[in-house]
């Protein structure tokens, strides 16, 4: 069976804005250009695929389930528009601060790639052909560990990465392959230059 190219999405500050923690539904804007974006990699055949850490879980401030809702919402808001997210996965857990069972070492926290490596079972993902999609150093890092090629955007936390006094520095380990203004520009990129 031929195995399936995805583009991994972080959620806040590439779909959505970047807002710290996402405790509200009033809080989530879609980014401009987002909808086009999915629905262009949904046109391509490539996997549309969420991976998110959300630390707010563990730190108490809101439970999973709002997560799942969340999800549900952004899914229904993309339908409208003709677009979907194929699956949506998320890290709740936090290595030092928060509530049990959630504060933990795991492997699915972004910069490790459990979340990526999850979908790619789940879901038949070639990942070496497939590429990520998000706002910090650490989804990069996170697709660099197992092949996959990372995009950068500028908007969330991007732009600050981006700046001389920014507050982490890119090593070879968390490289973007690529940077971009936003979530469509970096689909464009991605359609432009696939194998």
């Amino acid at each position: 069976m031929k195995k399936n190219v995805a583009v991994f999405l972080d959620r806040d500050g590439t779909i959505n804005e970047e807002v710290g923690y996402l405790d509200s539904l009033d809080k989530l804007k879609i980014i401009p250009g987002a909808y086009e974006a999915i629905k262009l990699i949904n046109e391509s055949e490539m996997k549309a695929v969420v991976i998110s850490n959300q630390a707010g879980v563990a730190r108490g401030l809101f439970p999973e389930d709002f997560v799942k809702i969340t999800h549900e919402y952004l899914q229904n808001a993309l339908r409208k528009k003709g677009a979907y997210i194929d699956n949506f996965y998320y890290c709740p857990h936090h290595p030092t601060e928060g509530i049990e069972p959630y504060r933990q070492v795991c492997n699915c926290r972004k910069p490790a790639p459990g979340m990526l490596l999850q979908a790619a079972q789940d879901l038949n993902i070639d990942l070496t052909r497939s590429y990520l999609v998000g706002d910090r150093f650490n989804d990069m890092e996170a697709g660099k560990k197992i092949g996959v090629r990372g995009i950068l955007v500028k908007t969330g936390f991007g732009q600050s990465l981006l700046q001389d006094d920014g507050p982490d520095e890119a090593t070879p380990e968390n490289k973007p392959d690529f940077i971009t203004a936003d979530i469509l520009e970096a689909v464009k990129w991605i359609l432009k230059n696939k194998e």
